[in-house]
């Protein structure tokens, strides 16, 4: 198994942190997004679309950081992570949609102004970020992760463009609840860290 991977994404990492939260061992592979490995014909080949994560089962190729995510819970048949029921499934699925949502264009659009200067208006961007934080922190003050008492795929999906807010100036002082749920997926056994960014509010 192949993990087409940049350090800097936070896409990239929620499939990166789910192989470690699962024991599961793959070659990472970095790709030189600076100087356009992305969009060379090589790659395009794995993804039409230029982007990472991309995962590689022995020739079956998965795009996509959230489909990645699904792909490894189902064939590894890890319903603690993705569980079968219909109430928990929509509820992930709904997560994973504010994950490709709400977060990248809250958070994640943030954090790419002060990394990669992206042209997007900081204070729309982060305003919009703390109006999804402060429904996630509602939501997790009725429990311990975002869909119930127990760790899913959703968490996954949600924590690194959370936990890299800072960087985008987005101070989650005001979020206590979504800092507490950080530290317990931080707890968990296999835990791989976000690398971090000295720019915005973690300079």
């Amino acid at each position: 198994m192949k993990l087409y991977h940049f350090p800097l994404s936070g896409h990239a990492h929620r499939a990166a942190l789910f192989l470690s939260l699962l024991g599961v061992k793959a070659e990472i592979i970095d790709v030189d997004l600076a100087n356009g490995a992305h969009k060379k014909p090589d790659f395009l080949k794995l993804n039409s679309f230029g982007q990472v994560p991309v995962l590689d089962d022995d020739g079956l190729v998965v795009s996509d950081s959230n489909a990645i995510l699904v792909y490894l819970a189902t064939k590894l048949g890890r319903k603690d992570w993705l569980p079968d029921d219909l109430a928990t499934i929509a509820s992930i699925q709904k997560w994973l949609s504010v994950a490709a949502g709400e977060i990248a264009y809250g958070p994640a659009a943030a954090r790419l102004i002060t990394v990669f200067g992206a042209d997007f208006r900081a204070d729309e961007v982060i305003a919009r970020a703390h109006g999804i934080l402060g429904l996630i922190n509602a939501e997790l003050q009725r429990h311990r992760f975002i869909t119930g008492d127990k760790p899913t795929i959703a968490d996954v999906a949600l924590y690194s463009y959370i936990v890299s807010a800072p960087e985008g100036n987005v101070d989650l002082a005001r979020h206590p609840d979504v800092r507490h749920w950080l530290a317990r997926i931080e707890a968990l056994p296999g835990f791989v860290a976000f690398p971090r960014t000295a720019v915005g509010l973690a300079a």
